[in-house]
């Protein structure tokens, strides 16, 4: 994914923004819950709002004990620090978020080396991961830990399926892996599987989960495991700055999220099915059917980059983002409405008619 820049104060306002669901943006009633949030020294576990968020999620995903955190990635390096050690190996898909878009953390903070997986829609096979295994010896960085990223965010929103999840995860813990899931859209995969959370979660020793997708909160992810990998995370909390203060404000906004926009993340992810049934009908866009609430096209047979065309659609007033050199990719959201997708269509409809793109070199 290219990295957001500074809006252009000339370039004409933004009438559908489907750049991310990071874009949501929290409801009025989501506001006043937060107003009105119990708080206290999060630090210290004084937060009400705080505490019973960790609880409430620790329960959906049956593990013994969960932290709040700020934000997502903050989450998958903990979990990284307190299951590996420097000069470790952790396998993920080669499109994983801690591969492509942390900043190289893995490296910088955990001093660990990610051995990048293969596979169809950002996921691998239990073949795959046996064939990445090798036997431990000095000679050999020890491979210590398996992650996933549920939904796969780069695989086009797509859900892992459950067997698949428990087998990989099986192999894992029997190789001496623990395991760890990014589960950044994790209630999209939920709500499109019809799995449980907690059955989902089962077979992975560690597993977090964002408030600030499709479930509209403005901040904050809560991380679970056992109480031991809890424990051991909150020193790296405190060592990376992630330890607040009267946080219930903003774990209230995450409770409204799981009281109110759960259930409707379904409708994301029919608005998704609309826009690509309407970008398919348009020539040269080759539109993945998704799974969930994100949709990609490859813009190639057009003679166009990805950047050209999302530059082509913003000055037409629709946000969308870069996810490779021919890739776009659009996000729907609770912000998002049934009339933004059929502008958003007809949108893209014209410029691909008027044609505008270089060819490339």
């Amino acid at each position: 994914m290219v990295a957001p820049t500074r809006p252009d104060p000339t370039a004409p306002p933004i009438r559908v923004n489907l750049y991310s669901d990071t874009h949501s943006r929290p409801t009025v009633e989501m506001r006043a819950a937060m107003m009105e949030a119990d708080v206290g020294d999060e630090q210290m576990g004084l937060d009400p709002t705080v505490n019973s968020l960790c609880d409430r999620v620790a329960a959906m995903m049956g593990k013994e004990a969960a932290m709040f955190l700020p934000s997502g990635t903050m989450c998958n390096e903990i979990a990284i620090l307190v299951h590996c050690r420097p000069g470790d190996d952790v396998l993920a898909h080669e499109s994983s978020h801690i591969i492509g878009a942390e900043g190289g953390a893995p490296a910088a903070l955990a001093g660990v080396r990610i051995q990048p997986l293969t596979g169809p829609r950002g996921m691998f096979e239990l073949a795959t991961v046996r064939e990445a295994l090798y036997s431990r010896g000095r000679y050999t960085a020890p491979q210590t830990l398996l992650c996933v990223e549920q939904t796969s965010n780069v695989g086009g929103g797509a859900v892992w399926p459950l067997a698949q999840l428990q087998d990989v995860a099986e192999l894992s813990h029997a190789a001496g892996l623990a395991t760890h899931m990014d589960g950044a859209r994790l209630l999209n995969a939920t709500e499109a599987s019809g799995v449980g959370v907690g059955v989902m979660c089962a077979a992975w020793d560690s597993v977090w989960l964002d408030f600030t997708k499709g479930l509209g909160a403005p901040m904050g992810a809560v991380l679970a495991g056992d109480s031991a990998f809890i424990d051991a995370a909150w020193r790296w909390k405190q060592r990376l700055g992630g330890a607040m203060r009267q946080a219930g404000f903003a774990a209230a906004a995450c409770q409204y999220a799981l009281d109110h926009n759960v259930r409707r993340l379904k409708d994301d992810h029919r608005r998704a099915a609309r826009l690509a049934d309407g970008l398919a009908e348009v020539p040269g866009l080759q539109v993945t059917p998704p799974e969930t609430n994100l949709v990609y096209c490859d813009v190639s047979q057009l003679r166009c980059d990805a950047a050209t065309f999302v530059a082509h659609a913003l000055n037409e007033g629709l946000a969308l983002s870069v996810m490779g050199r021919t890739l776009v990719r659009a996000g729907v959201y609770l912000n998002i409405s049934d009339q933004d997708i059929e502008l958003a269509v007809q949108i893209i409809s014209r410029i691909v008619e008027r044609n505008p793109f270089s060819r490339l070199t």
